[in-house]
């Protein structure tokens, strides 16, 4: 399960919301001793600028992790949205998930209501994982 607290929940939103009609992203980082508890928010630049497919600014992921280390905490999810479609991975989501440790987070604006899940990607099999939203 991923607990993210209701502020840093709201701000991916509203990073994904910014950013459209192209997919936004980046990274939440999460307390080293405490698994799965979100901390810290870190919005990236898509270099791509698609909407259909992101990549990383690779000076800003660096300086996420070195900046999340800083914080004694570890990067423990990544997130993109879908402007256009539902929040589940697509088959490109799938392939570029190399992490098996980490979680994928897609934030949908495809209805009025942004939709926020989290998956678990191993060996290209998709697993929902579960989110509580803390106050």
């Amino acid at each position: 399960m991923l607990k993210i607290p209701r502020t840093l929940h709201d701000a991916i939103i509203e990073h994904a919301r910014r950013d459209a009609p192209i997919e936004a992203c980046g990274y939440l980082a999460g307390v080293l001793d405490v698994a799965g508890v979100v901390g810290a928010h870190f919005p990236l630049t898509n270099i791509d600028a698609s909407a259909e497919h992101f990549s990383f600014d690779p000076a800003e992921q660096f300086a996420a992790f070195k900046e999340a280390g800083k914080q004694g905490m570890k990067l423990i999810a990544c997130y993109h949205s879908h402007p256009a479609t539902p929040a589940r991975p697509s088959a490109e989501d799938i392939k570029l998930a190399y992490d098996p440790n980490i979680s994928y987070i897609i934030v949908s604006l495809a209805k009025e209501t942004p939709v926020v899940k989290s998956f678990r990607i191993k060996g290209g099999q998709v697993e929902i994982e579960e989110i509580e939203v803390l106050p």
